[in-house]
């Protein structure tokens, strides 16, 4: 890797980086990698005149290879930080899974545990306490300056609407969260007993404890995914409200859970 690298920090990356992911795909394409690599290079303090054709292709060839090396070939943020960023500066590789996290439910167990005030929002300072946990968790160390670095960094490149706070799709993408559980369904375009079905399917996967009612983290999940069937976008605090009426309507016997037989209920469905 050219050392012109070492200079560079994650900031800078990620500022280079929005300017090609302008639809935050969270990867570039292939044809954009020279115009990418000219701009990185420019980032880490080199002049105009140094940034030559052949500099570009040696970084161009230090690409893992791939079957697919054409123009039309994705580089994801992940693969070109992990082949860009100094080791000390390439936080974002934490948040590479050896899982992909695929269920709302653990997702919003992770999101309850750091809105720490319950405002629907995940401010700097809550988002300062879930990068310390992941450094602790990948048992690394890291100064409260760099924690102060990267918080500002996440901050930069995860707040959409820059009011300072992170909201749940803003989290959800920082986590990478899978496609939506409840879209493999329509519910409204089959038979009862397909529905039956479908609904045996939902409910097994949102009871992630397995106890046959759903609570807490696995009611977040479930209201979560319905509501992003229609409101693609949600914050926290309609999260909150739409639960709280979900609860009022649904749980029947007051034990502050959804038993399997009362959302069948609340859905119109029979359940034996």
């Amino acid at each position: 890797m050219d050392s012109t690298m070492d200079r560079l920090d994650a900031a800078g990356f990620l500022q280079t980086w929005q300017q090609f992911d302008l639809k935050d795909n969270g990867f570039i394409e292939g044809k954009q990698l020279d115009a990418f690599f000219q701009s990185i290079l420019g980032k880490s303090g080199m002049k105009m005149e140094e940034i030559t054709e052949d500099r570009i292709r040696r970084l161009r060839d230090s690409l893992p290879s791939s079957p697919d090396d054409s123009d039309n070939r994705r580089l994801h943020i992940h693969e070109l930080a992990a082949m860009i960023l100094p080791e000390e500066e390439n936080f974002l590789l934490l948040f590479r899974r050896e899982t992909p996290l695929d269920n709302s439910v653990e997702f919003m167990r992770i999101w309850r545990n750091y809105d720490t005030d319950s405002s629907g929002f995940i401010s700097a300072n809550e988002l300062k306490g879930f990068l310390q946990d992941l450094f602790l968790e990948h048992r690394l160390s890291i100064t409260p300056d760099k924690l102060e670095e990267y918080t500002v960094t996440m901050m930069m490149m995860f707040d959409k609407n820059k009011d300072g706070r992170l909201d749940l799709t803003d989290l959800a993408r920082i986590l990478s969260l899978k496609e939506n559980f409840l879209l493999k369904f329509k519910m409204d375009a089959c038979s009862q007993e397909d529905r039956k079905r479908d609904f045996e399917k939902i409910f097994a996967h949102y009871d992630v404890s397995k106890t046959g009612a759903l609570e807490g983290p696995e009611v977040d999940g479930f209201v979560k995914d319905m509501m992003e069937l229609v409101k693609p976008s949600i914050s926290g605090t309609d999260l909150d409200r739409f639960r709280k009426a979900l609860m009022h309507h649904c749980d029947i016997n007051g034990d502050g859970k959804i038993q399997k037989n009362e959302l069948a209920l609340c859905l119109g469905l029979k359940h034996s």
